[in-house]
C-alpha cells in the first residue's frame, strides 16, 4: 500500500471503534468514511473490520494495518516536529488547549496581550477538559492541571491550584455552612454528570451521599452559575470562585484536591520561535497571577469592590 490516506482511514476507525468517531477525527461525515472503507476493502480484496451492532472491530488484517499505521504516524509526527522545531519565525498558527475555567477567568487577558506583541502568530484555543494528545499534535501547547509524565514532553510548573466548596450568600443565610465534609450530605450539592472522570467528580462520589445532588453538569462554568443562582454548593477551583462577588468559600481548601498547573509542549517544539515566545510571555502572565491561582484571597477585591 502506497497511499497514507488508506492507513489514516483504517487507523481512525480502529481508534474510534465507529464510523461516527472516525469521521469526527478525519473531518468528514460518517457516510463518506463508510464509502471510503467499502472501496478500500473491495480494492484490497480483504475485510478489515467486523461490523457489530455498536462497534467496528478490526479483523486480523485490520489489526495488522492499524499497527502499521501507528508506526507510520509516529514517524511522520517525529519528522513534522523536527522540521517545525527549526522554525524560528514569530509567525504561523499555535494550537493551545486549556480548561474552560482557566480560559474564562485568566487566559484571554494574557492571550490578548500576547497578540498585541506578536500579531504574526495566529492562536487557536481548544477549550477542553480532556487531555488532548501532544504527542499526536492534537495541540502544540497545553495548559493543564497535571504534571507531564511522558518523557517526550517538556513542561514548566506555574502554580498549585486548590479547590473548595462555594455557596451563594442567599443559600448560606438560609441553610448555613456545612461544619465539615461529613455534613455536606445534608446540604444541596451541585455535581458532575455520570460519565465524568474528573478528580473532583470522583471525590464527590466517594464523600457525598447521592441523595444530596440536586443538579449535575459537566461544565464547571455551569456549576459556578448554579452556585450564584443559589441552587446549592459546588466544589470549584479557588481561582474561579474567589473573585465572584456573590459567593463565598464554605470550607478551607481540600488538600487532596490541590492540583499543579503546568505549561507543556513537546520537547521537539520547545525551540520553535512561536512556541518559545508563547512560553515566555504567557508563562510570565500566568506566574504574575500566581496568588489568584493559589487561592490567596488577600489579592482578591472584597465585597462591593470585588469584580469577576
Amino acid at each position: 500500500m502506497k497511499d497514507w490516506n488508506e492507513f489514516k482511514i483504517v487507523l481512525a476507525i480502529g481508534r474510534a471503534g465507529s464510523l461516527v468517531g472516525a469521521a469526527k477525527d478525519l473531518g468528514n461525515d460518517h457516510s463518506t468514511v463508510f464509502r471510503w472503507l467499502n472501496a478500500l476493502e473491495e480494492r484490497r480484496g480483504v475485510k478489515l473490520f467486523d461490523r457489530t451492532t455498536n462497534r467496528y472491530v478490526p479483523t486480523d488484517a485490520g489489526a495488522q494495518m492499524i499497527m502499521a499505521a501507528e508506526r507510520l504516524e509516529a514517524e511522520i509526527m517525529t519528522l513534522d516536529r523536527s522540521i517545525i522545531g527549526q522554525d524560528e519565525r514569530l509567525v504561523g498558527k499555535l494550537r493551545i488547549t486549556s480548561s474552560e475555567t482557566l480560559a474564562y477567568r485568566i487566559l484571554n487577558e494574557i492571550l490578548a496581550d500576547f497578540r498585541r506583541k506578536h500579531d504574526g502568530i495566529e492562536l487557536e484555543l481548544l477549550v477542553d477538559n480532556r487531555q488532548l494528545d501532544l504527542l499526536r499534535r492534537e495541540a502544540d501547547i497545553a495548559i493543564r492541571a497535571t504534571r507531564p509524565h511522558e518523557g517526550e514532553l517538556f513542561g514548566r510548573k506555574i502554580a498549585s491550584t486548590p479547590w473548595t466548596f462555594y455557596g451563594s450568600s442567599g443559600y448560606l443565610s438560609e441553610r448555613g455552612k456545612p461544619a465539615n465534609v461529613e455534613s455536606l450530605s445534608s446540604h444541596v450539592v451541585i455535581g458532575w454528570d455520570g460519565g465524568s472522570v474528573a478528580a473532583a467528580s470522583m471525590w464527590l462520589t466517594d464523600n457525598v451521599s447521592p441523595r444530596a445532588f440536586a443538579y449535575r453538569t459537566s461544565s464547571l462554568i455551569s456549576q459556578l452559575m448554579a452556585v450564584k443562582a443559589g441552587l446549592g454548593l459546588a466544589l470549584l477551583p479557588c481561582y474561579l470562585g474567589d473573585p465572584e462577588p456573590d459567593i463565598e468559600r464554605v470550607q478551607e481548601p481540600l488538600a487532596e484536591l490541590t492540583r499543579e498547573l503546568w505549561l507543556i509542549t513537546h520537547k521537539d517544539l520547545r525551540t520553535t520561535g512561536r512556541v518559545r515566545a508563547f512560553f515566555d510571555h504567557v508563562g510570565a502572565g500566568l506566574i504574575a497571577r500566581r496568588a489568584l491561582l493559589e487561592g490567596d484571597r488577600s489579592t482578591v477585591p472584597t465585597d462591593a469592590t470585588k469584580v469577576s
